[in-house]
């Protein structure tokens, strides 16, 4: 087993310590900054050099991250990537590696990346004596004239050693002799050779032939040795050998010369004669080299080339020529001959390191790869410099003698370019300059330094509402140029302006496609537009991403019906009513129905529509306001209720409508249609029931009154008989004013209580009532005193969006914005004629367009000249979205040659319109409007909403709504993009009833336009309720408070009076007075025989007051209401309803007063002797015929008492229906006054009847009618008697 070599270190061979050390400071200064080591050859595989890590200053902990190893072109040594020594890995053969050089060194590179160094590594390889001297033939023969002188000399074959150093060939010997003797020579190359010396004469005859050993010895320990027998013939007769003109020939040629090129002609001479004299040449024991490179002529001696010399491997060769003639004398001669280097060796590159794939990232300076050159000429020719041929991104950097280093100059993109082919090309510095080149291919390794890129940064996706659900509406692309995973996009939803719980609910997309799914169908009404932030990630490491805006406007599909706010229902079910004044002129603006819709745009634009109406003309209706006014004044012939059936319909394909029914009445006041409006009990009035208690007091008080009175005179008339006593009840003692009650009426004609109805003004006083419960409350407001709180939904200028276009080919699409300077130029158009002259020469015009060709002036024209299309006008995005043109280009030829080409304008928006507010709005004179609260409106109520349009389009037209102010911040929510009020909370107790909010509408145009508009909003459960706070106009006097002041004066006037007439009665009745006849009217036994309720005569100032009495026909009402009124101060017209309907006739059969009426005291019978005789006529009223039996009544009181109860039996038998039990032609008087008093004994008053107080007279009805005079009586007595009872 070898000792293990050790750096810097010799074999032990003490002479080789001596030896070693000074050949490498010789070689010290070709070898700078290098590691070496010293090794024997041979040395076995795998066996250690070093340790290079440590010599290298490196840890071995990092090697693997260094990837420490060898570069060369053979590679005889390996590094252990665990523990960093230098292994030998082949077999290492100085002799074949260095040949005879006398120093062996392997050079080679160790490199280390991360970062790279390149480390120069030199092994010198010391030689072992393995190699034994050998002699190129074994036995050697020489013929030699037994008459040569002795000191001739006779080169011999030179021994050959492969080994170097002292292991080389070091000396010869030759065994002894007698005549021989050997001595030692050194070639120019260094070599030794041996020479034989002839010592002493030879003689043929003594000895012929002489047997030699030739020994060649080396320097090794133990030397080895090698031997050749030489035989030596001793020859006779030729005395003569030849001889050469020069012992040494020295001869220089370039190694480029051509094959067959004449080196040298040697020329021997020989002094015999004859076949002794003929010398023959040849070459004496040369190497193959020699033989492979020369040839020699045999007869003339030249030297010629046999084969292309090479500088590199040899630069020198050594010849031994042999002239010898036939007498086998020869002579030798020795020729030198010199290679000169010429550049013929092209530089060569070898690349020891490349680094590929290279990441991309990597900064510049990252070396690429590593590089090697060699040139195997000298000198100059054998300098080489390297460049890289090309632009690249690349540079070189010589690193070391002969190393140049590819490095990166820039920023690498493996998306830009993924691989790179380097072109190095290595050249010398000869004349003239040869060079070589070498491709790299360089490929980029990718990294994740590329984020995906969408498509789009923002993507607006329109989607009509009740879409199916799990539909695809739309689709995200992002791409990511990097490879592999690097490269592979997934996407996903990040962020939106939903509720994160119900996102997934809503949308998804799908992570490989970017698709973007709809996961439930969209309702406009809900959710107008949505945000989404689609997120594209990649999956390097780390992972990039991008992020892209996706706008969904969920359009509107016509699916709601509108809805009628105004006129509502009642919570029955029952229609409300509207009033109309009777004097309403054309054009009144009777009542406004108000409808909403909840979809938008043209699906909202409501038109409203007459189905039926009781008059047709008689109303007209707003086709986009829905104010109902009325087209002409009112007929005598048109009824007082009138009905109108209204259709409102919606814009939408196909429309969707809804009906409301209006109920319309004609009257002057609200009292005079509230029974007709209204089948429902009102509810009790605690003003009404005070009312009612002071009109019974006041009635019970003025019955007493009156009966004190009667009473009083009846008592007196019944003590005074005489006739005298009942003047006080002359004609002349009535009243002068009129009378409280109707003239002519009869008995029973007021038998129930009635109830008041009073007017508190004479002027035309207007109700509109609308009874609403809190359960059925409207949504929205219906109050609505003008037209100005309904929207203008007129929206027949807007304009619709024009759809995307498609450029053909032979047209032009021009873009133009709105509002352009009149004169500016928009676009150009031009076309080439390739003829000459006039026939070449094109002019432009327009032939065409969609426009009116008188207008078509007044907005484009181009030039005849240059074909540059001119705007003549600022173009209008709403009232001009496109409009096309067709220019013709037509030559000057004869003839005219023309080609027509399209160019479509398409007119681009700008935000030059604000938003316009059309619900609310301001009444006429500026003030604004209120909606309606319910009280117990729950959070998301919706109050109002607020309705407005934008003449724009697009973004431009996007409306946005913003609360600027509000009375209290958090109790209402308004809609960003509905513009919906809806309450945020309930009510609180401190909250005021009334709110105020200021709201903005603002479009998405840059910079945005707004507008703004103020919401009045008053909490309250009716309109009723609302009405004096939402009206700032002085109420009217309240009637019902003016009648309890008259109820409470009149009660108190009456009390009095009657106070004053109880005790005016008590004192006549106490007091005598001195005149009789005075008092005579107040006997007692004086009796009134009217059946009358109310007494027909009294004392004049008795009743100092006159009523107006309006009475219900309803005998279930008994309610009366009263107003006292001054005679002075009485209204211009009567306040009873002049209707006949109003009051009821009486029933017969009920004669007698209700409750409230005037008990009057029975008449008592007359006397049983009182009769008529046959022969007695009655007289005329006032005659004095009477006899002691019965007389007729003399005076006026008793003829008109007889002539009220005949009128009375008159009637009875004129309606056929006599309750008095009288028969035919008693007139129902034989009850009273008896059988024997018929119609006989009283004259016919009835052809000829005055009623008191009335310019009416009666007939006997029916004696007409039965065509009959009447007979005597024989009526029903029964009957009459229970009329008696009655």
């Amino acid at each position: 087993m070898r000792p293990r070599p050790r750096a810097e270190r010799s074999s032990p061979v003490r002479w080789r310590q001596v030896l070693l050390p000074f050949l490498l400071s010789l070689f010290r200064g070709a070898l700078p900054d290098q590691i070496r080591y010293s090794i024997p050859e041979e040395l076995a595989k795998n066996s250690v050099v070093g340790n290079l890590a440590k010599d290298l200053g490196l840890s071995v902990r990092d090697l693997p991250a260094r990837k420490l190893r060898v570069s060369a072109e053979k590679e005889y040594f390996t590094v252990n990537p665990e523990s960093g020594d230098l292994l030998v890995s082949d077999r290492i053969d100085r002799e074949q590696i260095c040949g005879k050089k006398p120093l062996c060194i392997l050079d080679f590179d160790t490199v280390a990346e991360n970062p790279l160094n390149i480390f120069h590594v030199a092994v010198i390889v010391q030689d072992i004596n393995d190699n034994t001297p050998l002699f190129k033939q074994n036995n050697i023969d020489l013929k030699i004239g037994e008459s040569t002188k002795p000191g001739k000399t006779f080169p011999l074959d030179p021994a050959l050693d492969s080994d170097a150093g002292p292991n080389s060939l070091q000396r010869y010997h030759l065994n002894d002799n007698e005549h021989f003797d050997l001595i030692e020579k050194q070639a120019p190359d260094g070599r030794k050779y041996p020479e034989l010396v002839l010592k002493h004469s030879l003689d043929r005859e003594e000895q012929n032939l002489h047997q030699l050993v030739l020994t060649a010895v080396d320097g090794g320990d133990p030397p080895q040795s090698g031997t050749a027998q030489i035989q030596i013939q001793v020859t006779d007769a030729n005395d003569n050998a030849p001889v050469f003109i020069q012992d040494v020939y020295k001869v220089s040629l370039q190694e480029g010369v051509p094959l067959g090129f004449s080196v040298l002609q040697v020329t021997a001479t020989d002094q015999d004669e004859g076949v002794n004299a003929e010398i023959t040449y040849s070459f004496h024991h040369v190497d193959e080299l020699v033989e492979k490179f020369f040839n020699l002529d045999k007869r003339t001696g030249e030297i010629t080339t046999k084969d292309n010399f090479d500088f590199e491997i040899a630069n020198s060769y050594t010849l031994s020529v042999e002239a010898k003639d036939h007498g086998d004398l020869a002579a030798y001669c020795s020729i030198q001959v010199e290679i000169l280097d010429e550049n013929d060796c092209a530089p060569e590159m070898v690349i020891t390191s490349v680094f590929t794939p290279l990441p991309e990232d990597s900064p510049p300076g990252t070396v690429i790869a590593l590089i090697k050159t060699r040139d195997r000429d000298s000198g100059e020719n054998g300098e080489v410099y390297c460049r890289i041929l090309g632009k690249a991104e690349f540079i070189l950097k010589s690193y070391s003698k002969n190393y140049y280093k590819l490095v990166t100059d820039g920023p690498l993109d493996r998306e830009e370019n993924p691989e790179y082919n380097i072109t190095i090309m290595a050249t010398d510095r000869g004349k003239p300059p040869l060079s070589s080149s070498i491709n790299i291919t360089l490929h980029i390794a990718d990294v994740n330094d590329n984020a995906p890129v969408f498509e789009q940064v923002f993507y607006l996706v329109h989607i009509a509402e009740n879409n199916p659900p799990g539909a695809s509406i739309a689709q995200v692309s992002a791409s990511d140029p990097d490879l592999g995973p690097n490269g592979h996009v997934s996407y996903s939803i990040v962020a939106s302006d939903l509720e994160p719980r119900a996102l997934a609910s809503y949308v998804s997309v799908s992570a490989q496609s970017g698709v973007v799914f709809a996961q439930r169908a969209f309702d406009h009404e809900q959710l107008r537009a949505f945000e989404l932030t689609v997120q594209a990630r990649d999956q390097g490491s780390p992972a990039l991403s991008a992020n892209a805006s996706l706008r969904v406007l969920v359009g509107d599909r016509n699916d709601n019906a509108p809805r009628v706010l105004y006129p509502a229902l009642g919570p029955d079910g029952s229609a409300l009513f509207d009033t109309v004044p009777r004097a309403a002129q054309p054009g009144y603006l009777v009542t406004k129905v108000v409808a909403v819709d909840a979809d938008s745009g043209h699906n909202a634009w409501l038109s409203y529509h007459v189905l039926q109406a009781s008059e047709p003309g008689l109303f007209s209706l707003g086709l986009r306001t829905g104010e109902v006014r009325t087209a002409r004044a009112l007929g005598d012939r048109d009824a007082a209720r009138q009905r109108l059936l209204v259709a409102v319909r919606d814009g939408g394909q196909p429309p969707l409508s809804a009906t409301a029914t209006l109920h319309l009445v004609f009257a002057d006041s609200l009292q005079e249609v509230l029974p007709d409006v209204s089948d429902r009990p009102e509810p009790s009035d605690p003003q009404a029931e005070l009312q009612f208690y002071l009109v019974v007091a006041l009635a019970l008080i003025s019955v007493l009154f009156l009966l004190a009175v009667i009473l009083a005179v009846a008592l007196r008339l019944r003590r005074s008989p005489s006739p005298a006593a009942w003047g006080c009840f002359q004609s002349g003692l009535r009243s002068k004013s009129g009378p409280g009650v109707l003239p002519d009426y009869r008995e029973g004609t007021l038998p129930y209580s009635y109830n008041l109805c009073v007017a508190s003004q004479l002027a035309k006083t207007e109700f509109n009532f609308l009874n609403v419960t809190p359960e059925v409350t409207p949504s929205q407001d219906l109050l609505c005193e003008d037209a100005a709180w309904l929207p203008n939904t007129n929206h027949e200028g807007a304009g619709v969006p024009f759809a995307s276009d498609t450029i053909l080919k032979g047209s032009y699409v021009v873009h133009v914005a709105e509002n352009n300077p009149p004169g500016a130029s928009i676009f150009q158009v031009s076309a080439s004629d390739p003829d000459l002259g006039p026939n070449g020469r094109v002019s432009y015009s327009i032939v065409a367009s969609d426009l009116e060709p008188r207008a078509l002036a007044s907005y484009v024209s181009v030039s005849a000249q240059s074909g540059v299309v001119f705007a003549q006008r600022a173009f209008d995005h709403e009232q001009l979205r496109a409009f096309e043109l067709t220019v013709q280009a037509r030559d000057q030829g004869s003839p005219a040659l023309s080609a027509n080409v399209s160019l479509r304008v398409l007119v681009g928006d700008r935000n030059d319109n604000a938003p316009r507010v059309l619900y609310p709005a301001l009444g006429p004179d500026g003030s604004a409007l209120f909606d309606t609260v319910p009280r117990a409106a729950q959070p998301g109520y919706l109050v109002t909403k607020v309705v407005a349009v934008d003449a724009d389009s697009g973004h431009n037209a996007w409306l946005s709504y913003h609360v600027l102010q509000a009375s209290e911040p958090g109790l209402f929510s308004l809609g960003l993009r509905t513009g919906e009020v809806r309450t945020a909370r309930a009510l609180g107790d401190r909250d005021a009833a009334r709110q105020r909010l200021l709201v903005a509408v603002r479009d998405g145009g840059q910079p945005p336009l707004s507008a703004t508009a103020t919401l009045h909003l008053v909490f309250a459960d009716s309109l009723q309720e609302v009405l004096p706070d939402v009206s700032d106009r002085p109420e009217p006097s309240d009637p019902q408070a003016e009648l309890q002041f008259y109820l409470v004066v009149a009660l108190a006037l009456i009390s009095v009076l009657f106070l004053l007439a109880v005790i005016l009665a008590v004192a006549l009745s106490l007091r005598r007075s001195s005149r009789p006849s005075s008092w005579s009217c107040f006997k007692t036994d004086v009796c009134s025989k009217t059946g009358s309720g109310v007494i027909p005569n009294f004392s004049e100032g008795t009743l100092p007051y006159s009523y107006n009495l309006c009475a219900a026909s309803h005998s279930s009402e008994t309610e009366f209401k009263f107003l006292s009124i001054k005679p002075e101060n009485g209204p211009s017209q009567d306040l009873l309803c002049n209707e006949a309907s109003w009051f009821e006739s009486a029933n017969n059969d009920n004669r007698k007063m209700t409750s409230n009426s005037v008990n009057l005291q029975q008449q008592a019978p007359p006397n049983t002797d009182w009769r008529f005789s046959q022969a007695q006529r009655p007289g005329t009223s006032g005659s004095q015929n009477g006899d002691e039996t019965g007389t007729w009544p003399n005076n006026q009181f008793d003829t008109e008492m007889l002539q009220a109860m005949i009128l009375a039996s008159a009637s009875e038998a004129a309606d056929g229906g006599s309750t008095l039990g009288g028969g035919a032609g008693t007139m129902g008087l034989s009850a009273r006054y008896g059988p024997q008093f018929t119609l006989q004994h009283v004259p016919d008053y009835r052809q000829n009847v005055y009623i008191p107080g009335s310019n009416a007279t009666l007939t006997n009805a029916a004696g007409k009618r039965d065509g009959k005079a009447p007979t005597g009586g024989n009526g029903n007595k029964k009957k009459s008697g229970k009329k008696e009872k009655k």
